[in-house]
């Protein structure tokens, strides 16, 4: 990186020492912090196109999961700036919220997206005194354009420029300027420290492992909650339950899986040893309940129209975006239903019966296995989430489609190869799995990774599949205790009892996190080993209450309605444990 003059960055002081907003939040001086061309490789800037207004009173807000606010307001800088690179012609647009002078204290924040949607608020520092950002990524991203609408550029031909800066080169790229000027804006010096975070979930979460695992140098601490990482299973794996209900030939109503999930979680709640609503154990449920216990139990539910969730993948299936009739639904749980269900839960085998892919914690919802009521039939039918089918006729298939028609002919091993065909073809972009994060641990990263237990999304297991990847790539000559705790000084891992996808979980009153930046800020500026996480019950007969949740690989067992240890059961861990014969290719 080419170093600034000594009058240039004297200069710079003098005006960012000035006592307005208004004094540094102007064109010409934003122009004066711009990088000259050749300064970041592969970023030519337009200076021309460069813009900057103050903002007052402003809510600032970020995407982690769900978008969420703060009550202050901010008065900040809003900056866009336009760079191209060498030898292509699309301009990408980065915009950046500079803090006043009074509130900045040296950070810099990168907020994540969900679904194929990267983040479009550059206000999500302001809150913690840092500059916030976010890009175009060349595909006008800053206006809600997401990657599936301009993953094609015809059938059969992939946009591999949008795919790429939506994997990881967008935020790799939108970072490092952002770094630079931000330097530039506040008069610091090129080598004074830049406090640099990522906080995400789910795409976000994978958005977050893209980054230091491709730019680890540039990033302090990350948090990154529920990655959808691992694209090739994770999003074929939407269409797993679908393709189990045809392969069995039974379609079960809504009601009766949703009686299996409440029996379910009736039953495992006490396994951890107090009964508040919560399987804080899903391990224990996984070894000790037999879900053919629930058969012949009645259950009931009364009308409604039904609103898709959707889990946000893509603004297609953005939660409420759609809705269906569903009829009063009584009756008893089959042997059917039962069978439907834990088939989904063994997960994805090939006909050798070898795995192709984990599943859902015992406990969570069954969504993706939703079906719909046919009125003119008046029966339930086969039901196949975007999530999954779009991903299958755009990114597989490369057929400009939202999602699969049917399942004719669709069987256990094709799904497997549609997994395989993924992995392979976004092994370096969309996949997001590599296990070596040497850059980032050695530069002195920090990472907050944490799931919720009853996702009925991405599966937990999946979290747990990549913390082992990279303690086996990273410390292989060491014991398994070893490993773990040169691995938690600085990648600690948690699961969030009861919670789904990014968020609590309405059928059980567990607690989550809410103050993962606090956290991660005392650990990378004050040296202070979290350890525990902080959660808070936001329902329920005990809400209120605060837990320090346990770091992966212990699990909670409470002793008492008010106390829990953390402890280590290897049968628990090895329940958490797969391999995947069905590839040839390790998956991390």
């Amino acid at each position: 990186m080419r170093l600034q003059t000594g009058a240039s960055v004297a200069a710079l002081v003098g005006a960012a020492n000035a006592k307005s907003l208004t004094d540094l939040c102007t064109v010409s001086y934003i122009k004066s912090a711009l990088p000259s061309n050749g300064t970041l490789s592969g970023i030519n800037l337009i200076p021309s196109a460069s813009t900057a207004n103050v903002v007052y009173n402003a809510s600032a807000s970020a995407q982690v999961g769900a978008t969420t606010t703060s009550d202050k307001t901010h008065n900040y800088c809003n900056v866009t700036l336009t760079y191209v690179h060498p030898g292509k012609s699309a301009n990408i647009v980065v915009k950046y919220g500079f803090p006043s002078p009074s509130d900045f204290k040296k950070r810099f924040y990168v907020a994540g997206g969900g679904g194929y949607s990267l983040n479009t608020d550059s206000t999500g520092g302001l809150e913690y005194g840092a500059v916030g950002a976010a890009t175009s990524a060349g595909y006008d991203a800053l206006n809600g354009i997401a990657l599936d609408d301009v993953f094609l550029t015809g059938n059969g031909s992939i946009n591999w420029d949008n795919t790429y800066m939506f994997a990881y080169h967008g935020l790799g790229e939108m970072t490092q300027l952002g770094k630079y000027v931000t330097k530039g804006f506040y008069g610091m010096s090129s080598d004074s420290k830049l406090y640099t975070y990522f906080e995400g979930c789910s795409d976000g979460g994978r958005e977050g492992m893209s980054q230091i695992q491709r730019y680890g140098e540039e990033y302090d601490g990350a948090i990154t909650g529920a990655p959808a990482f691992r694209y090739g299973q994770q999003q074929v794996n939407h269409v797993f339950p679908a393709t189990v209900e045809k392969t069995l030939a039974y379609y079960p109503p809504p009601c009766e899986l949703s009686k299996i999930v409440n029996a379910t979680i009736k039953a495992c709640d006490p396994l951890d040893g107090r009964t508040d609503g919560v399987i804080s154990r899903t391990d224990l449920c996984k070894l000790n309940f037999n879900l053919a216990s629930i058969i012949g139990e009645k259950y009931h539910c009364a009308a409604e129209t039904a609103t898709s969730l959707g889990f946000g993948f893509s603004k297609r299936q953005a939660a409420g975006s759609s809705s269906s009739y569903q009829p009063t639904q009584s009756g008893t749980v089959s042997a059917e239903g039962v069978a439907v269900a834990q088939a989904i839960l063994d997960g994805l085998h090939n006909t050798k019966g070898e795995q192709a892919y984990l599943s859902w914690q015992i406990g969570a919802e069954f969504s993706d296995a939703e079906t719909e009521w046919n009125n003119n039939t008046q029966k339930w039918e086969l039901d196949i989430p975007s999530t999954g089918g779009e991903f299958v006729t755009k990114f597989v298939e490369l057929i400009d489609l939202a999602n699969l028609s049917n399942l004719d002919g669709v069987t256990y091993d094709t799904l497997v190869d549609w997994m395989d065909t993924a992995m392979v073809r976004y092994m370096d972009s969309l996949q997001t799995t590599l296990p070596d994060l040497t850059p980032f641990q050695s530069s002195g990263g920090k990472l907050i990774h944490y799931h919720g237990e009853s996702d009925p999304s991405v599966p937990t297991g999946s979290s747990v599949h990549y913390w082992q990847s990279v303690k086996s790539i990273m410390y292989p000559g060491l014991s398994e205790k070893q490993a773990v705790s040169k691995l938690s000084d600085w990648y600690q891992f948690y699961l969030i009892p009861g919670a789904a996808h990014c968020g609590t979980n309405a059928l059980q009153p567990g607690p989550y996190p809410e103050d993962n930046m606090q956290t991660m800020i005392n650990w990378v500026e004050n040296g202070v080993n979290p350890s525990r996480l902080n959660a808070t019950v936001l329902s329920g007969h005990y809400e209120g209450e605060v837990q320090k949740l346990c770091q992966w690989p212990t699990r909670p067992l409470w002793r008492n309605t008010t106390t829990f240890d953390c402890v280590y059961d290897k049968r628990s861990y090895d329940s958490w444990t797969y391999e995947f014969p069905a590839f040839k290719l390790p998956v991390y």
